[in-house]
């Protein structure tokens, strides 16, 4: 059995490959459909489900809250995200320039 992708590596993969230019911004709404149409994610989440992971990435520093409407919320990211190999799990791991460099797996959380 291959192993399961934490939901907030998949929301950080999706960032960095469809929303990674400081300039744009983007909703949880957008990163939600790309989540559900390519992630493996539970089929019966719904938005609200995802809004301890936005605001993780908020918290973290990779992004800003810009703006919020009931429950969409506009995103900018404060610098580009990289991709890095985390050494300790294995995983790819999708930090911005403005976050300290710890892996963002729940499960992990060690130096980059």
């Amino acid at each position: 059995m291959a192993t399961r992708v934490p939901v907030e590596l998949q929301v950080r993969r999706i960032i960095y490959e469809r929303f990674n230019d400081i300039e744009s911004k983007f909703t949880n709404d957008e990163v939600f459909e790309e989540l559900r149409a390519g992630g493996d994610v539970d089929p019966d989440w719904i938005i609200d489900d995802l809004e301890p992971v936005i605001g993780g990435i908020c918290k973290s520093g990779m992004a800003r809250n810009i703006a919020q409407n009931f429950t969409t919320i506009w995103l900018k990211l404060n610098a580009p995200v990289e991709r890095r190999g985390c050494a300790a799990c294995g995983m790819d791991a999708f930090v911005g320039g403005a976050e300290d460099p710890v892996c963002p797996n729940p499960a992990c959380k060690s130096a980059l």
